[in-house]
């Protein structure tokens, strides 16, 4: 019996037509050889999965194709292509950075480089990794880089050209090579099903593309491991079974029990989880991304190409972007992000779900902040306008009524003459409210309220602020 091939492997482009959303790289790296400016040196750089190692490979095997295409393709049918795809050819000398990343590895390579290629055109040495080799290493490859044998190139791929000394980059011509976009990841396994005869589900490879993170390496993985598992058609169901994922709908179960207040079915949820012995950070991670999805379709629509959905999908994230409001799906996101480094370590995990998964449902229930800040100038801009209260005017005093022949008709009389009689003291009537003043302190026990609510969001909000 053959020895199985992985499907990353089967499949691995051996044109550069069959590589996957990397146009702009491929086109330049074609014109160097049509206009003959191929440089001696390139840097491949980009996340994983993306197409590097396989880049640098096939301009290695057209660089010393003996029967180039008019498109500059690889024939693939020549001695060099043949020895270049199984790995056998004395030309192209592949070299893991990660385990040949010393000061003497490197030496090696710059005592061989003066030997001339066996029987290519050119002699490629391809460094895979190249980010770990020691500062060393790369000071002893300095000179050699910059000024190599005429026939000689290198071609260097890493996940993190950050860690590449600036004297490396600045001999190299660097192409960067973006995420494979989930269109293109399915309509790659859709190919591959069907030449493999397999029906699979367009939502099933949506599934998986969308795990895959861009790598369409981890996307073929992903398909190979489900087709190990499963004979005949592949479903959603089936994608999710294998791969221990829990199904959408439990998140969309979230959104309808957190509005209608049926705060129970968090447990009934988490428990469920926990019976299939799914993953609970990778739970997690599912639900950031359905609120993410949500948010998407609050502010962009249900039809933006930022929503990795199918079209069923994409109704149903219109109908629970409905439930929320925009600064409620930030506040849940930010909510999520931070339980998301706890969980790992909560003594009951099962506790922690379950209290994350309350708190997304009780969001329902939180009032805005800028409601109440609203509320709190309309309260203090009620309470300046009001008139304030002041005393009524007090009456003119009056004559003094004293008995007739009690006083001389002197006009000045003394003060023998005065009566006695003690006149009582006039005491003013108390002030009475404007009917502005007295409308206000009935309403007071609503602002007081109004007041304590706000008070006590606007706390939890700024104890969440960082410290500057």
């Amino acid at each position: 019996m053959a020895e199985y091939q992985v499907l990353a492997r089967r499949y691995r482009p051996q044109r550069f037509a069959d590589v996957v959303g990397q146009d702009p790289i491929v086109t330049t790296l074609k014109n160097m050889m049509r206009f003959q400016r191929v440089a001696h040196a390139f840097l491949f750089c980009g996340s994983r999965g993306t197409g590097k190692t396989t880049l640098a490979r096939l301009f290695a095997k057209a660089l010393n194709c003996e029967a180039l295409s008019a498109d500059f393709e690889p024939c693939n049918q020549c001695a060099s292509c043949k020895e270049i795809t199984a790995g056998h050819s004395l030309d192209i000398l592949e070299i893991d950075g990660a385990s040949n990343r010393g000061i003497e590895d490197v030496r090696k390579i710059t005592e061989t480089v003066g030997y001339s290629a066996a029987s290519g055109r050119y002699k490629i040495y391809i460094i895979d990794e190249v980010h770990m080799l020691t500062k060393e290493a790369f000071n002893a490859l300095l000179k050699t880089l910059e000024e190599p044998p005429p026939k000689v190139k290198f071609f260097f791929a890493t996940t993190e050209p950050h860690k590449v000394l600036p004297t490396i980059l600045s001999r190299c011509q660097r192409f960067n090579l973006s995420r494979i976009a989930a269109d293109q990841i399915v309509a790659t396994l859709q190919k591959i099903a069907d030449d493999m005869a397999i029906t699979v589900e367009g939502e099933a490879l949506r599934l998986i593309a969308a795990m895959a993170d861009g790598g369409m390496r981890d996307a073929e993985s992903l398909f190979d491991q489900v087709l190990a598992f499963h004979e005949g058609g592949i479903t959603l169901e089936t994608i999710a079974q294998v791969l221990g994922i829990m199904p959408r709908d439990i998140f969309f179960q979230i959104d309808q029990a957190g509005k209608a207040g049926d705060y129970a079915q968090a447990f009934e949820i988490v428990h469920q989880v926990f019976s299939q012995g799914k993953d609970l950070v990778f739970f997690v991670d599912g639900l950031i991304e359905h609120f993410r999805n949500i948010l998407v379709v609050k502010l962009s629509g249900k039809n933006t190409p930022l929503l990795n959905a199918s079209a069923t999908d994409r109704e149903r994230y219109e109908a629970s972007a409905l439930l929320y409001r925009k600064d409620q799906c930030m506040h849940v996101l930010d909510y999520l992000i931070e339980a998301q480094g706890q969980i790992r370590f909560a003594p009951s995990s099962r506790i922690a779900l379950e209290t994350i998964i309350l708190s997304v449902m009780r969001s329902h229930q939180r009032i805005p902040i800028d409601y109440l800040v609203k509320e709190l100038v309309q309260l203090e801009g009620k309470l300046n306008s009001g008139a304030p209260a002041t005393a009524a005017p007090l009456p003119p005093p009056q004559p003094v009524q004293v008995a007739k022949g009690s006083i001389s008709e002197d006009p000045t009389p003394s003060p023998t003459d005065i009566p006695t009689k003690k006149i009582p003291a006039v005491e003013p009537p108390p002030p009475q409210e404007p009917a502005d003043v007295k409308e206000l302190m009935k309403k007071q026990s609503r602002y007081d309220t109004v007041a304590h609510f706000a008070a006590v969001e606007l706390g939890g909000s700024l104890q969440k602020m960082p410290l500057r």
